[in-house]
């Protein structure tokens, strides 16, 4: 897959470029399918905040609301009741995943359990798009920082790339810099704060830092 991991979505040109470079096409010609599941696992979420991420509020017009041929919705707990054979085709069809922010451990949980893991070997050419905790679970560790789900058995996540994230650089009173260089110190390895301006572009373990705003880049810890 050709990921575009956000804080915030697709929030200035530079990133909306990317994104139309990942996705070979104008975003008026794709076809999306969402993924709410990260929002179950964290308490700030809920129906409401769903509501509006699949309805393409304006809350969400860096993302769902972007202006995709089509919008449907791929919940992954549901996933497994179904069978490969109905929900497989849909997102091979499927141009771009929209992983919306929440609790990545638990995504990560559901990811597993649905399958969609072991299908993304399979789709080259897709676009992943995440947002906050859908950028997080390609990480291999959020840190302890981030896990809100009571039955997280620890940070790790599924490490696609190599370096964690800290996403909202400067967009709450708890994400400054400082908290940022504390969370990488407990991380240890690679890792990047980014803001709601920032987007990193991953293409065949290519990295690049698209930004019009703040981020800062954490080497691994000294042994």
């Amino acid at each position: 897959m050709k990921l575009l991991l956000t804080s915030g979505g697709v929030t200035n040109p530079s990133i909306h470029s990317a994104l139309v470079e990942l996705l070979g096409k104008p975003i008026a010609e794709c076809h999306a399918l969402v993924v709410p599941t990260a929002q179950w696992g964290h308490p700030m979420c809920g129906p409401a905040s769903v509501r509006s991420l699949v309805a393409a509020e304006p809350d969400y017009r860096h993302f769902s609301g972007l202006g995709w041929a089509s919008l449907g919705v791929l919940e992954l707990t549901a996933l497994p009741t179904i069978g490969a054979e109905r929900w497989v085709p849909w997102v091979q069809k499927a141009d771009v995943l929209l992983v919306d922010g929440g609790d990545a451990t638990y995504l990560c949980h559901w990811m597993r359990e649905s399958g969609l893991v072991d299908l993304m070997p399979s789709l080259p050419h897709t676009v992943w798009v995440g947002v906050s905790a859908g950028s997080m679970v390609m990480t291999p560790r959020i840190g302890e920082y981030f896990v809100e789900w009571p039955s997280a058995p620890d940070d790790r996540t599924l490490g696609v790339v190599d370096f964690s994230i800290f996403p909202h650089l400067d967009a709450f009173p708890t994400n400054t810099l400082g908290d940022a260089e504390r969370w990488a110190a407990s991380i240890g390895g690679p890792a990047y704060a980014i803001d709601e301006q920032t987007a990193i572009k991953v293409v065949d373990g290519s990295v690049q830092v698209v930004s019009e705003g703040q981020w800062t880049k954490f080497g691994p810890r000294p042994t």
